[in-house]
C-alpha cells in the first residue's frame, strides 16, 4: 500500500468515524446523566430522513441538519419525558423508540429514494490540504468532521472542568444527593436527554446528506448500536470517544479499500467487518468488569424517584 491510498484510507476512515463520534459523545452525555437511551438507531434514521427531506427542498445543508437535530431533539425529548417523569424502563423504552424510529423513517422517505442531492462542496484548508500525506487525509474535509472533533474536546472540557458538568457528573452518580443539594434533577436529566438526541440527530442528519448523500430505508444499519457501545469502550470519556469512533470507521473503510484491492474475501465477510469489531471489543472488555466501573456513573439505567 502507499502513502497515497494509506492518506486516503484515514480521510475515509475519519469521514466514516464522525457518524459514530457525534452519535456516541450525544450518548455519552445521555449516560453521564444516569439515562440509558438505547433509541439512538431510531433518532438516527428519523433525523437522517428529516435531514435529506429538508435539504432536498432547501438546497441548504444548514437547515438540514438542524432539521436533522430538531428531529432527534423531539423524540428524545418524548423519551426523556417517559422514563424521568412516568419512570417507564429505560431499556424497554429505548428499545421502542429504536423500533418506533425505523417504521416512520421508512414510511416517511418513501417518496425520497429516488431522489438526489445537489452537487455537494468540496472543502479543504488553504495551506494545509496542499501539503503531501497529510493534507489529503486531515485538511480535505466537511467542517463536521473538525467539529466532532471540537465537539470531543469541549465535552471533555464541560465534564471535568466546569461547575455544569460536575452537576452532570453528580447527577449520573448520585442523583439523591443532587436532589437534597438543591438541584432539579429531573429536568436536567431531560435537558441531558434532549443535548444528547440533538447530537444524534446531526449524526443522522450528517450520514444522509454529506456522507452518503443519499436516503435508503435503514442506511444507518447499526451504527447507531456501535455508537451506543462505544459509550462504554471509552469508558465514558469524550477523546476516547472519538478515538474510539476512528478504529470503527477504519475498519468500516478498510473492508472497501481490501475489495479495491482485489483481496479474494466474500463480500458478505468483509461487510461484517465492523460488527464483528464491536462484539470482539465489548468481549474483550467484559472480561475485566473493573475496566468497565473505572468511569461508569453509578446510577446509570436507575430511576430516580424524588422524595423517596
Amino acid at each position: 500500500m502507499d502513502s497515497q491510498s494509506i492518506a486516503l484510507l484515514i480521510a475515509a476512515s475519519m469521514n466514516a468515524g464522525t457518524v459514530l463520534a457525534i452519535a456516541g459523545l450525544g450518548l455519552l452525555i445521555n449516560e453521564r446523566a444516569g439515562i440509558v437511551n438505547l433509541g439512538a438507531e431510531g433518532l438516527m434514521l428519523v433525523a437522517a430522513i428529516a435531514g435529506f427531506a429538508t435539504a432536498v427542498h432547501t438546497g441548504s445543508d444548514l437547515l438540514a441538519f438542524a432539521a436533522g437535530a430538531g428531529a432527534g431533539a423531539l423524540l428524545a425529548a418524548a423519551f426523556g419525558v417517559l422514563v424521568i417523569w412516568f419512570n417507564t424502563n429505560q431499556y424497554a423504552s429505548g428499545l421502542a423508540l429504536s423500533l418506533f424510529g425505523a417504521g416512520f423513517s421508512a414510511f416517511v422517505g418513501v417518496g425520497y429514494t429516488q431522489a438526489k442531492l445537489s452537487q455537494r462542496p468540496h472543502f479543504e484548508i488553504p495551506g494545509l490540504a496542499e501539503l503531501p500525506f497529510v493534507g489529503p487525509a486531515l485538511f480535505k474535509h466537511h467542517p463536521m468532521v473538525y467539529l466532532a472533533i471540537v465537539l470531543a474536546l469541549g465535552l471533555a472540557w464541560f465534564l471535568y472542568r466546569s461547575r455544569g458538568g460536575l452537576v452532570l457528573r453528580a447527577i449520573g452518580e448520585s442523583p439523591e444527593s443532587a436532589h437534597a443539594l438543591g438541584y432539579p434533577v429531573r429536568w436536567l436529566r431531560l435537558l441531558a436527554v434532549v443535548v444528547g438526541g440533538a447530537l444524534c440527530g446531526v449524526a443522522g442528519a450528517y450520514l444522509s446528506v454529506v456522507y452518503a448523500p443519499l436516503w435508503v430505508e435503514g442506511m444507518v444499519a447499526g451504527k447507531g448500536w456501535i455508537a451506543l457501545a462505544l459509550t462504554t469502550f471509552a469508558t465514558w470519556r469524550p477523546a476516547r470517544v472519538l478515538l474510539g469512533a476512528y478504529l470503527f470507521g477504519g475498519v468500516t473503510m478498510l473492508q472497501f479499500h481490501l475489495q479495491g484491492q482485489g483481496v479474494e474475501i466474500a463480500s458478505q465477510l468483509l461487510t461484517m467487518l465492523p460488527y464483528l469489531a464491536t462484539i470482539v471489543v465489548l468481549v474483550l472488555i467484559s472480561r475485566n468488569p473493573t475496566w468497565i466501573r473505572i468511569n461508569m456513573p453509578a446510577s446509570l439505567g436507575k430511576p430516580f424517584h424524588p422524595g423517596s
